[in-house]
């Protein structure tokens, strides 16, 4: 018997509060991470209208290889390899610095699959409005260099969803105006 949709949603939510359990989002708030990840698949499942199982998942998932001692083996032998696949499709190399990483993203944005720009836009959406909602402790012009970067990852990937991209949109104008850009 194969699993259910919602069961394969389910496993992938545990498995990624468990893994990020003593995480904290970085803001004033310290809110937990988990809570970025369950945003994310929020947003993919409400704006996007997505019920793929897979893309819920990997959701979920998103940053647990690249932010947790979770592995892809692990998240391969417990998810399968659609879900893995998906996973570590957005996983940034942490083996190089920062600015390399910055600018993979961007380089390989255009390249992704559809499930993997529609994860990639939602995470974006959530890190951008916590800019707002859970101020980090940056000072406002690297809030506004981390918006426009987040647009350069975003606008090779445009065309897959027009509401996500809407909200996305909206949100960079909302947390430009909130830090005062002209």
């Amino acid at each position: 018997m194969s699993e259910l949709p919602t069961a394969l949603v389910l496993r992938a939510a545990e498995f990624a509060a468990r893994h990020h359990a003593d995480q904290r989002r970085k803001g004033g708030r310290r809110r937990p991470y988990i809570n970025h990840c369950i945003q994310v698949a929020e947003l993919l499942a409400r704006v996007a209208d997505v019920d793929d199982a897979v893309l819920l998942a990997g959701a979920l998932l998103h940053d647990v290889v690249e932010d947790t001692v979770a592995t892809e083996a692990d998240v391969r032998s417990t998810f399968g390899d659609a879900v893995a696949d998906l996973v570590m499709e957005v996983t940034d190399d942490k083996s190089l610095p920062k600015a390399a990483r910055k600018r993979q993203q961007i380089a390989t944005a255009g390249k992704k699959s559809g499930r993997a720009r529609l994860l990639k836009i939602a995470d974006k959406i959530s890190n951008v409005r916590d800019l707002v909602s859970d101020a980090p402790e940056w000072p406002a012009q690297r809030c506004l260099t981390y918006v426009e970067w987040s647009r350069q990852v975003v606008e090779p990937m445009r065309g897959v969803n027009a509401a996500l991209e809407a909200l996305f949109d909206q949100v960079c104008a909302a947390t430009e105006a909130h830090y005062g850009a002209e």
